[in-house]
Formats: structure tokens, sequence, C-alpha cells
């Protein structure tokens, strides 16, 4: 995908310290659409290639790497609440990509593995299966993604978002 440069507007950031300056939020706002569009462009991708969503794959990934984890450790690997973790398992193993069987130890819970139609679902899966962005932050220095936080914080402050947001998987938002 061709991207056009525009050489109208300066990348520089505006130092001026201007409250609300008009410039400034418009190439940060620049900069969330690129952000917004590169994860949704990652997940087109995937589903496209192997008819499954990006959340799902990632859920498959881990189950590969963790055989025998549970719903609720799934749930921690991917910091998602555990009933969305649940629905993902639910389409795996509906597609047969995943069996879970009852843990010895306790009846109640479920223990996954996957099987080989997933194994072959994830070795023509474009990666990374935790999705673009959740790997582009793994790579910032952590003082940036300190200051990330920080900033990311003050403008979730003033945009008062659903708590509960946080939990979802970015597949299942854009």
């Amino acid at each position: 995908m061709a991207t056009r440069k525009r050489t109208s507007r300066s990348a520089t950031p505006d130092t001026s310290g201007a409250i609300g300056d008009h410039a400034s939020a418009a190439r940060v706002l620049r900069q969330f659409r690129q952000v917004f569009n590169a994860v949704k462009t990652h997940f087109q991708q995937v589903e496209k290639k192997t008819g499954v969503g990006g959340a799902q794959l990632w859920a498959l990934s881990i189950i590969r790497s963790t055989p025998g984890i549970g719903v609720n450790a799934l749930a921690e690997a991917m910091d998602v609440h555990q009933s969305t973790a649940s629905n993902l398992v639910k389409t795996l193993v509906e597609r047969e990509y995943v069996a879970a069987t009852k843990a010895p130890f306790d009846r109640r819970s479920v223990q996954l593995k996957v099987l080989p139609s997933g194994t072959r679902l994830l070795k023509k899966a474009p990666g990374p299966f935790t999705g673009v962005l959740p790997d582009a932050l793994a790579q910032l220095q952590p003082e940036t993604l300190v200051r990330l936080e920080l900033d990311l914080a003050e403008l979730l402050a003033r945009l008062n978002p659903d708590e509960g947001s946080a939990n979802i998987p970015l597949g299942q938002v854009v």
C-alpha cells in the first residue's frame, strides 16, 4: 500500500507550549489514525489469509506455546476478561483448531491443546500473532513506554472511557 507524504505539514512537534494548539492536535490525531489503520490492516490481512480473527489467532498461538493451559491462564496471558477468552476458545474448539479436555485434578476446568489443523493454520498466518501494536510497544525503550503511559493516561482522563474496554482485544475493536 503506497503512502503519500505531505510536504506542507511539518512532522516536527510544536514546542511552543500552547495548550490546545490546533496544529499539534491535528498532527497527533493523524498519528492515531495511522496507528489504528496499521492495526486494522494487519487484522484484515490475518482474517483474509486464515479465516480467523486476530484475537483467535493470538489465543491459538498461546495455547500452542503452553499446552494444557486453562481458560483463566489464557485470559491472563492475553490480558483480557475470562469471558472473552472463553468465547475465543469456544470458537477455536468449534472450528476444530483446539481440543478442550477436562482437567484430571479439577473437573470444572479444561486443559487446552492445539490440534494439527490449528498448527497448520498458525504456519500460514502472518505474524506477529500478538498483533502489530503490542509487538511494536514491546520493542520500545522502557523510558518511552513510561512517557507514553503517562501521556495516554492524561488523554484518557479527558475521554472518560469505559474501564472494561481496556480488556477487549484490539482485533475485536477495530
